[in-house]
């Protein structure tokens, strides 16, 4: 029988993911010292970064310009393993930590310690089995941080900000814009809170959110050069 030592760093695919288990394990560890177990400032930055509960859906008609619907692969995953339900840091963990498991367990499975280097192509059935896994495994705590006043990136932080639009709008269309947050850039769904038409790639200001929280209301930056 292999040793847990042999099992942990042989073949490579084990000792990529079990190195890569080990980060994540010293960073929990740090988290939980320094008094922040559930990394809110580290977290929050992460979500910001992949903007995270801000694309939201809507399920108005859309004329011309990018649809709200039409969201970016990245975005969509994100979604799928409920980040912005979940903070960041704690979905990608569980993730690590599920990818280690299968990778470790599909190697004594599957004779890997017979296949050298070339058993880290096992990795990559290895990732999607436990992203589809993470999805699931991460559902019972979106009621845990809800419950704790977790909600994703919050309304307030963007009311007052000034955004670019990504598609142009008026009356009841629902087009996209995009608001830089510190060094992050977020993409959102807006609507002209007046009505009038608003073209792409002008400057808009983040007046208001919807009631149902699916968008965002916005209305014409002035400025130098719209008022010339």
């Amino acid at each position: 029988m292999l040793s847990i030592t042999d099992l942990l760093f042989h073949p490579l695919s084990n000792a990529i993911m079990t190195v890569l288990t080990g980060i994540t394990a010293i960073y929990w560890i740090f988290t939980f010292i320094a008094g922040d177990l559930f990394g809110d400032a580290e977290v929050d930055a992460d979500l910001d970064a992949h903007g995270a509960d801000v694309d939201t859906d809507t399920d108005a008609d859309v004329e011309g310009g990018d649809s709200p619907g039409d969201k970016p692969f990245y975005q969509k995953a994100l979604e799928f393993v409920n980040i912005g339900k979940v903070p960041f840091m704690v979905v990608y963990s569980t993730f690590k930590f599920i990818a280690w498991i299968v990778t470790l367990t599909s190697s004594i499975a599957f004779g890997l310690a017979n296949w050298g280097w070339k058993s880290v192509f096992i990795l990559i059935p290895v990732f999607f089995v436990a992203f589809v896994i993470t999805r699931y495994a991460t559902k019972p705590l979106i009621k845990v941080y809800h419950a704790m006043g977790y909600n994703g990136e919050e309304a307030q932080e963007l009311l007052g900000r000034t955004a670019r639009m990504k598609s142009t709008i008026a009356g009841n269309t629902i087009g996209a814009a995009e608001v830089k947050v510190q060094s992050d850039i977020l993409r959102i769904n807006v609507k002209s809170k007046t009505g009038e038409p608003i073209p792409y790639d002008a400057e808009v200001m983040i007046a208001d959110e919807s009631a149902d929280k699916k968008f965002y209301l916005v209305v014409r930056e002035i400025n130098l050069q719209n008022i010339v």
